[in-house]
């Protein structure tokens, strides 16, 4: 009589496809490079996932958090995956006797130490302050959406400028949707791709506070900038043309609210220290506002910002911003192409007033935010480091504690 039959079994982690809005989150966090994309879907390549859940905490809805068991030799492959709509069903599955992968141990440290791959490598906070209020997160999905009108649509950049970037207001009536600073929303666009699909949901950071842009209104607001060309292509941003071009009175489709992890701390003796380019620059506004209504006497909490564009006219919320109260917000401009001067980053301007920076690292209530382009992440990070090193901080140290703490936060695209 012959002995039990050995089958491997995998858990395979899945994206959902019906709640993914395409934020690329978990493809720039995963430390093995495990999850790739076309212009359909995110997915997870079965043969190089190591279950190491890097990439679970910061997916802000969740779609990340899939999971089915198969057998090992009948994993869905890439190329299946980019043609789904919604995910397979869990198939029961008979066999005499079982031997995992090590791919279905997802306990995160087992899976990521077997394989030699460092679980920490996330490089900001999976988890919220601790004094945060707590989100709602979808409310609405793709689904079951809900629609907004729009109230208002302002360009913000200088028209002679090629940037153009829009502060976009959107009333929900009487419909609940309630959002916190550091929360973004998903637009679904009208219209199709060219092969018959939806246009999947775009997202967008809330540029107002948790109260409204109007104060006492259910509505919220967006920075939006129009693409014209993308990685040198000449196809025009669908969701950023579609919202720039709105105007009062139409009504859009949106889903969400998401994220639960980029929130502000509520305790007034907390410190806010801001680093942003362009359109990063929309939950930083939707933080200062709500500090700037609710202004406490005897709270302590001090706000820094550094905020980057090309020139001057380029800026979103020059005028607004130049004008908040120099006790108030201690507001550092960075300009990198400004005709007839050299070029000069967010990072340059932190390393300007290092012994500022430096104070504000040393002190347990400062929270860090960072969002902008993908390619400030790396020099933000650096400048930290060197700013941290020349006060006698140990920054390993120093950074190890404000990701577990919630106090440093990374949002870049």
């Amino acid at each position: 009589m012959n002995g039990p039959v050995s089958i491997e079994v995998l858990r395979q982690h899945l994206i959902d496809p019906e709640i993914c809005i395409r934020c690329n989150t978990c493809e720039e966090t995963c430390p093995i490079d495990a999850i790739t994309h076309d212009e359909n879907n995110y997915v997870v390549k079965a043969d190089v996932c190591n279950g190491c859940m890097a990439c679970v905490p910061p997916c802000p809805t969740g779609a990340i958090d899939n999971w089915r068991t198969v057998l090992k030799a009948d994993a869905y492959p890439v190329e299946e995956q980019f043609t789904w709509d919604v995910l397979p069903e869990q198939n029961t599955m008979a066999a005499p006797a079982v031997e995992e992968s090590p791919a279905a141990d997802t306990t995160g440290d087992a899976a990521a130490n077997a394989s030699g791959i460092e679980v920490d490598t996330v490089r900001g906070s999976v988890v919220p302050p601790w004094s945060a209020a707590k989100p709602y997160v979808n409310l609405y999905t793709h689904k079951t959406p809900t629609t907004a009108t729009v109230v208002g649509n302002y360009r913000l950049t200088d028209a002679s400028t090629e940037s153009d970037i829009h502060h976009i207001v959107l009333d929900f009536g009487t419909m609940p949707f309630p959002v916190l600073e550091g929360q973004s929303i998903g637009i679904l666009p009208p219209g199709a791709t060219g092969d018959g699909r939806v246009h999947h949901a775009r997202q967008y950071s809330i540029a107002s506070p948790r109260d409204g842009e109007r104060p006492g209104y259910n509505n919220v607001s967006l920075t939006v900038k129009r693409v014209a060309q993308r990685h040198g292509d000449s196809i025009d941003g669908v969701c950023s043309n579609y919202l720039c071009d709105l105007k009062k009175g139409d009504v859009v489709t949106v889903i969400g609210p998401f994220g639960s992890t980029f929130l502000m701390p509520n305790h007034p003796n907390s410190h806010l220290l801001m680093i942003c380019t362009g359109t990063g620059s929309a939950p930083m506004r939707a933080m200062t506002e709500y500090r700037r209504r609710r202004r406490l006497k005897g709270a302590t909490g001090k706000l820094m910002l550094f905020f980057g564009a090309r020139t001057k006219e380029e800026l979103p919320y020059f005028g607004p911003l130049t004008n908040l109260p120099k006790d108030f917000i201690d507001t550092n401009l960075a300009f990198s192409r400004t005709p007839g001067q050299p070029k000069r980053y967010v990072q340059d301007a932190m390393r300007e007033r290092a012994v500022d920076v430096a104070q504000m690292l040393n002190d347990d209530n400062t929270h860090i935010y960072v969002c902008g382009l993908k390619g400030m992440e790396d020099g933000v990070l650096q400048a930290l480091k060197e700013i941290g090193e020349q006060h006698q901080l140990d920054w390993e140290a120093l950074w190890a504690k404000l990701k577990k703490e919630g106090r440093l936060h990374l949002e870049t695209y």
